[in-house]
């Protein structure tokens, strides 16, 4: 990919090399505004309040965060992000690049329906994160928590993808963008909420269907991207087949036989590789929003 020098997207929060924060401080402020109506209805409770906030703010000026002090300290205290390699630095750029050409992408698609596009943002972190999903690790890999527009990114993965699953290229870490932030269109058209309705009471097996389908539909959205950045002259010779290669990598039919496992397709929640590399090329082929929808067709 053709992608240095490029726009890099503001949205883009670097956790790595830092401590997970605690919820303390927070706490210490929802505890105090259980008992705000309690101190309001005395004098004594509305004087010792106009204490408290005249030396909360007299530390705060003295340079004392009490909040911290309260909570623990070093939990609630965000350690300075690690020297990274020449080599780190650039794939968080190549990352921001990626991600600033979804931006355009999905901006302008958006726009010509007569719609306007929240741009997610993309946190990178090092072995765990905490989300408003919850918490998870990197071995989960990347992924897309509506409850926050948010995309989870570990740069391990890269160098999984390469190396364990056999999906090397520019491109290929690409794709694995643009898919989390297909969940985040999805997530905007409606469709995630659609998608949980709909599974609501079913079992394992239909649950894992819709699942499937979702996934695909999410493929196929970053095969639009694709097309739109090959327009634009982001894509070099090879870098189609590095995506394709990725998508078939992480078919479910492939990862259970490399986990030593027959194949479960009742077990499928993202598809198979055949169906990823469909999906995308479709999108891609076609450069067409209304060619993804995977829910109508015959899988």
């Amino acid at each position: 990919m053709d992608w240095r020098g490029r726009r890099q997207s503001r949205n883009v929060e670097d956790r790595r090399g830092q401590p997970m924060r605690s919820a303390g401080g927070a706490g210490g402020v929802l505890l105090l505004l259980r008992f705000l109506p309690m101190l309001l209805r005395s004098k004594v409770g509305r004087a010792v309040l106009v204490l408290g906030v005249l030396v909360f703010f007299g530390a705060r000026l003295l340079g004392i965060d009490l909040l911290q002090m309260v909570d623990g300290g070093a939990q609630t205290t965000t350690q300075p992000t690690r020297e990274f390699t020449p080599q780190e630095q650039a794939l968080a750029e190549f990352v921001a690049v990626v991600l600033a050409d979804t931006e355009d992408t999905w901006n302008a698609i958006f726009t010509a329906s007569g719609q306007r596009y929240q741009e997610p943002r993309l946190v990178l972190f090092s072995n765990r994160v905490n989300s408003a999903c919850g918490t998870a690790s990197s071995a989960v890999g990347p992924f897309y928590c509506p409850a926050d527009n948010q995309v989870y990114l570990d740069l391990v993965f890269f160098q999984d993808l390469k190396s364990q699953l056999g999906a090397p290229g520019d491109f290929a870490q690409a794709y694995v963008i643009a898919h989390e932030v297909g969940h985040h269109v999805q997530n905007l058209m409606g469709i995630s909420q659609k998608v949980r309705a709909a599974s609501a009471g079913k079992n394992p097996r239909q649950v894992n269907a819709l699942s499937v389908r979702q996934e695909l539909q999410a493929d196929c959205f970053a095969g639009v991207w694709g097309h739109n950045a090959n327009n634009q002259q982001l894509l070099e010779p090879g870098d189609l087949e590095d995506a394709l290669n990725a998508a078939s990598a992480i078919g479910d039919d492939r990862l259970q036989r490399r986990a030593g496992q027959d194949v479960v397709p009742d077990s499928f929640t993202h598809g198979t590789s055949e169906q990823r590399m469909t999906w995308f090329t479709r999108g891609f082929e076609s450069g067409d929003v209304g060619q993804c929808d995977s829910f109508s067709a015959r899988l």
